[in-house]
């Protein structure tokens, strides 16, 4: 009897594209990948929800489509990828749940470059709390301390704090020893902020007023997970030689602001991709998220959930009503 496994899969019809679970087999899988994973977890983004919510923003690019942007598991076929048959493995970006199959299915085929081990430490339902939200937080702090930011140099400011990725740059930055203000527009979310170790916080409608170009400096650098009016007022109280790791876009992808303190201050807009990014890069943020992200905090701020409430699930999270980490069992 040929083995079925569960998918939430992405079909296209007369230009409308809706998602729902079907029963699939190994035959059904794409043939391009060479190693094959048995998925444990995955989890609930921003992306993803723009995906299972009629694919806004064309975030897959072809059809049939399996969603999901991340993904963790055991190893039933290695493919050329040097590792064991039930090693455990996470898997981010690389197009999954874009232009490959991604996480939201129990078997998944995938290319075994994209394979990275478990670094010591983090189980595979907490590297799924962690995610493309996680690494990207990671490599938004490390992208800062390229540049030379460090504790001593004042107040670092995270927008969006109360999602995914701004909840966990605030509890990175904070265990760093730096002092973490965290915007954010949810009133109620102020006391979980402060558990994370946000030390202030920045009411959003403060950074969504039209200002000048150039304002009081006031942070020394900044994780934005927002885009649009909200960066353009941080970028404008960034104070001099000082960084914002770019990484979002919620509020949009316009950014109505001019070159002024650029210029002015020598601030420094960077760019954090987190999709396609070298194994190397990949195993040190890995390395750094199991040293550096208080665990304790990780679990307080992860909800799990089965695989048959995700549907459900994406409006929310568009709507801006998932707070922290969703981590999706595709098992339950």
């Amino acid at each position: 009897m040929t083995e079925t496994f569960r998918a939430l899969v992405a079909r296209e019809t007369d230009g409308e594209v809706a998602c729902g679970f079907e029963d699939l087999t190994a035959e059904d899988l794409p043939g391009n990948g060479d190693a094959v994973i048995s998925v444990a977890y995955s989890t609930l983004n921003y992306k993803d929800g723009l995906a299972i919510e009629g694919n806004r923003g064309k975030v897959m690019r072809s059809f049939p489509m399996v969603p999901g942007i991340d993904l963790a598991g055991v190893v039933e076929d290695p493919g050329n990828s040097g590792l064991d048959p039930g090693d455990e493995v996470v898997v981010t970006g690389w197009g999954l749940g874009e232009t490959a199959w991604g996480g939201y299915s129990r078997k998944a085929r995938l290319n075994s470059d994209w394979l990275l081990p478990l670094p010591e430490g983090i189980s595979l339902k907490r590297s799924m709390a962690i995610g493309t939200a996680g690494f990207t937080a990671m490599l938004s702090v490390m992208a800062l301390e390229r540049i030379g930011l460090e504790p001593s140099r004042g107040e670092v400011l995270v927008t969006g704090a109360a999602g995914g990725v701004g909840g966990i740059a605030v509890a990175i930055l904070a265990n760093l020893g730096y002092a973490v203000a965290a915007a954010t527009g949810r009133a109620g979310q102020h006391d979980y902020l402060g558990r994370l170790g946000a030390r202030s916080i920045v009411e959003r409608a403060e950074l969504e007023e039209e200002g000048g170009p150039m304002r009081k400096a006031r942070w020394a650098g900044g994780v934005d997970t927002v885009g649009s009016r909200i960066l353009a007022n941080t970028m404008a109280q960034i104070a001099p030689n000082g960084a914002i790791a770019v990484c979002g876009l919620a509020a949009g992808p316009d950014l109505p602001a001019t070159v002024i303190p650029l210029i002015l201050r020598g601030v420094s807009l960077l760019g954090i991709n987190s999709v396609y990014v070298s194994n190397e890069e990949r195993a040190t943020a890995w390395e750094r998220l199991a040293r550096e992200m208080p665990m304790d905090l990780l679990d307080s701020m992860t909800e799990v959930a089965p695989f048959a409430d995700l549907p459900g699930l994406a409006g929310e999270i568009l709507a801006g009503r998932v707070r922290g980490r969703t981590v999706i069992d595709v098992n339950a």
